[in-house]
């Protein structure tokens, strides 16, 4: 890429970011008077229904804290930033994490009561990530406790809820949690780290080990060289399992694991993680990439058959953001054509049918030819998360690219906006990218 194709994208990207996503969210879903974002919204960001889901809580807590730390001395922070992830962090305190034992709810009524607490680790985890980011962006050490906290229940009850399949009879375990646990101690490997949370060092060995843990959980057990697949699904050895779930590969998944060990290698130096990391991103393009239509399938079967999931052949959002930024990340790192090319494929499919013209964001649920399925804005799973999380990824790397130059060595450590921050001029005009 040339630096002034970098220079366009990088102030896209940001342009939509801080001028589309993040407005249609604050002005639309925040909750000014309960507290927390309401994430049920229609096209035009109406709520169709004032229920919370307990995972955009922690989510919308983690991104706009994260933002306001990479963005902040850029001459782009707002004030809304910090102010929304304040009442965000505070409903996870106060609302999400009131459930038995310190667990977290999935969803809630508008004022917080609890509606359903599921089997799963996820909002928990959400929670952890939230808190523990705003803990960094505010300063403030309590906010860092109630992770740490959180984190202590999330432990207690790892494979101790009940089993969605009934364990006499068939032992399994799933790549998700492996895979969102590997980011979790990444976040809190950065925060719970850092003086200005009310930190300080002394936590990263041990955070590294977990990491490690989860990477070596990842490839003994997951990650099938021999049939250039990562599964979803496995029996408790690592075996194939059964039928349908033993065969479903889940691209999107794949390839947000694959970018997460991508940044874990960048940020210790460590080449060969980076390397590692590539098969997962190849196998998954390859195996996911729709041929015919263009577009990253939501589920891919094993052995080429009709997956389970009737909605297999949908393109959702989010698959999308994670492998345009994972390809980017690879280009970046390895400098090699192929990675760019992706990146420019993915990138031209994604923005040519995922946003709205007219009210702003993103759909989230396309059928097979791109065409609009269902046009809401959000729910307890598409909310306010992936969208801005991929935009400022992208938008930071393409930064430290345009400042320190493209390969692996140039660009290891974590990314600020350096180079805008630097007196460079304004984001440059609208282009169709």
């Amino acid at each position: 890429m040339t630096a002034s194709r970098l220079e366009t994208l990088r102030d896209f990207y940001l342009r939509e970011l801080v001028d589309d996503t993040l407005p249609f969210w604050l002005d639309h879903g925040l909750d000014k008077e309960h507290g927390g974002l309401m994430d049920f919204l229609d096209r035009e960001g109406r709520p169709l229904s004032t229920d919370k889901g307990g995972w955009i809580q922690g989510r919308f807590t983690w991104v706009l804290s994260r933002i306001q730390e990479a963005l902040g001395d850029s001459g782009l922070a707002r004030p809304e930033w910090i102010e929304g992830a304040a009442s965000c962090a505070a409903f996870v305190r106060d609302k999400v994490l009131a459930g038995p034992g310190g667990r977290a709810y999935f969803e809630l009524s508008r004022e917080g009561r609890p509606l359903v607490l599921r089997r799963y680790l996820f909002a928990e985890a959400f929670a952890i990530m939230g808190l523990a980011q705003y803990a960094k962006a505010s300063g403030e050490k309590p906010w860092l406790d109630k992770a740490l906290a959180t984190l202590e229940v999330h432990e207690a009850n790892r494979g101790k809820l009940a089993a969605k399949v009934n364990p006499a009879v068939r032992r399994m375990r799933g790549h998700s949690e492996t895979m969102i646990l590997i980011n979790v101690y990444q976040v809190l490997r950065d925060c719970a780290c850092d003086a200005d949370s009310g930190g300080g060092p002394g936590r990263e060995a041990e955070y590294t080990k977990r990491i490690d843990a989860q990477i070596e959980e990842l490839f003994r057990f997951f990650v099938k060289p021999g049939l250039r697949a990562l599964l979803e699904t496995v029996n408790e050895d690592g075996s194939i399992a059964e039928g349908c779930e033993g065969r479903c590969l889940n691209p999107g998944h794949a390839i947000e694991t694959a970018w997460f060990l991508m940044e874990e290698g960048r940020l210790r130096g460590d080449s060969s993680l980076v390397k590692r990391s590539l098969p997962l991103l190849d196998w998954s393009l390859e195996r996911g990439w729709d041929k015919d239509h263009g577009g990253l399938f939501s589920f891919v079967d094993l052995e080429g058959r009709t997956p389970a999931q009737i909605e297999w052949d949908m393109k959702y959002w989010w698959p999308h953001c994670e492998a345009t930024y994972a390809c980017l990340l690879a280009w970046a790192l390895t400098g090699e054509g192929r990675w760019e090319r992706w990146f420019e494929t993915l990138h031209d499919w994604t923005w040519s049918h995922f946003p709205d013209p007219v009210h702003g964001e993103w759909f989230g649920y396309l059928h097979r030819d791109g065409s609009v399925a269902n046009d809401v804005k959000g729910n307890h799973y598409k909310g306010a998360f992936h969208v801005p999380r991929f935009q400022l990824n992208a938008a930071l790397l393409l930064d430290a690219v345009l400042d320190r130059g493209l390969g692996f060595e140039a660009l290891s450590g974590k990314d600020v906006l350096r180079r805008l921050s630097r007196g460079r001029p304004p984001l440059a005009p609208p282009s169709d990218l």
